[in-house]
């Protein structure tokens, strides 16, 4: 175990620092004894503009264009990964081969085979886990969850749980370009097929191509769809359904649908996803959130807080429980927590049940692309529909390997 045991410190090395990254590091600076050695990115530009900031605060970090290098340094206990979701699985088991415990941006991987390998090296491993999953560290948010597991909404039918996004506009087409200065483009793609240059292949629009992530469904879906199982206190569905398609925007350059509708089917009720771009008025007038809606009244919950609407006068309504604190900070906290502690138990988004949320989120994602309904055999781990099992795979590319059970 390589961690700092001569004091109280704790030394963090970001790979990521651009957009999420700097987010997470900065709710990690603010806590009491805990201090950043290490940047890595493949943008110097913004290496170069992390390391500035950062010495305006009197810290003074190494700088790594190769995370391999950082996870190789003695000077850091801790790796805080918010890399895109393709690097996501290498990234955290290379950590934790290494001696690291990790924070790791969600989805906590891309594909629903990483998302097992993830699950094996933990275990393996045995470091301390915090997926990015901040909402679970939120006063109001588990508040909500114990009024719905109170009873008083009666029977819930259906769950509800979307993200209407407005300010999400098209992706427009370019020309491919040259690498920009201090880019290194052939490590940002890593076990991604290669691509040309494109500006629309880097940095925040990674997330509308397959070949890195898995769109607002996976984006946002883990995170709301999270609190929508925990509402319900249930794990796998019986089957998957979804529709949708590029309805904003058909000429835009990103590959994941604009407008998305996933069912999920439990026994008595079902789960709903929803999400489009350029749309800002989502269900009950809220651009992202979750409802539960029971016989006697809906619980409706987003970041700003949740409220319980009445049906025909059968409960009282609950007037708005607005947000009261910062989920990101609380989450940074209670990751440092665990790690002084030495204490899984205390962290509150595990690798393991991240992995399932995250495997939820794609399972949509693969009902969409086949057009089936789909049948999950829980106890093969796999679709009873053969040909959607071709996407529960990890695809690597050039030279990349996920790694297997006992090769850790």
């Amino acid at each position: 175990m390589i961690f700092n045991t001569d004091s109280s410190v704790v030394r963090v090395g970001a790979i990521g620092v651009k957009g999420m990254g700097w987010n997470n590091l900065q709710a990690l600076l603010k806590i009491d004894g805990v201090t950043c050695t290490a940047l890595c990115d493949i943008d110097d530009r913004v290496l170069v503009q992390r390391k500035q900031e950062l010495q305006e605060k009197n810290i003074s970090v190494e700088l790594f264009n190769d995370y391999n290098d950082l996870l190789s340094s003695n000077l850091v206990d801790v790796v805080m990964i918010a890399t895109p979701d393709h690097w996501h699985c290498l990234q955290a088991i290379a950590a934790m081969k290494a001696g690291k415990d990790v924070y790791v941006e969600k989805p906590l991987a891309n594909s629903i085979t990483e998302c097992d390998a993830l699950v094996h090296a933990k275990k393996q491993y045995g470091r301390i886990v915090q997926v990015g999953q901040w909402q679970r560290s939120q006063r109001h948010f588990q508040d909500a969850i114990a009024f719905v597991h109170a009873g008083k909404l009666g029977r819930i039918r259906t769950v509800k749980a979307w993200a209407y996004l407005g300010w999400k506009k098209r992706v427009p087409v370019q020309p491919d370009a040259q690498v920009p200065s201090g880019v290194d483009y052939l490590r940002w793609q890593g076990p991604a097929k290669r691509h040309v240059f494109n500006p629309n292949r880097f940095h925040y629009d990674f997330r509308w191509y397959w070949d890195y992530a898995g769109g607002l469904m996976t984006d946002w879906g883990v995170h709301l769809l999270d609190y929508a199982l925990l509402g319900m206190q249930v794990a796998t569905p019986k089957s998957i359904m979804a529709t949708g398609g590029k309805f904003a925007y058909p000429d835009d350059a990103g590959d994941t649908p604009d407008t998305l509708t996933a069912i999920y089917e439990f026994d008595g009720f079902n789960i709903i996803w929803e999400h489009a771009t350029s749309i800002s008025n989502g269900p009950y007038e809220r651009e992202h959130g979750i409802a539960f809606i029971g016989d006697n009244g809906t619980l409706v919950l987003d970041r700003n807080g949740w409220e319980v609407l009445p049906d025909q006068g059968r409960m009282e309504a609950v007037s708005l429980q607005a947000r009261v604190d910062s989920g990101l900070d609380l989450h940074a906290l209670n990751f440092i927590e665990a790690v002084r502690m030495r204490d899984d138990s205390l962290v509150k988004a595990p690798v393991e049940q991240a992995a399932h949320i995250a495997k939820l989120s794609h399972m949509g994602n693969i009902a969409y692309r086949t057009g089936e309904k789909l049948l999950w055999d829980n106890k093969k781990m796999r679709f009873v529909n053969k040909d959607a099992n071709h996407y529960l795979k990890a695809v690597y590319h050039n030279g990349y390997k996920l790694p297997t059970s006992g090769g850790y």
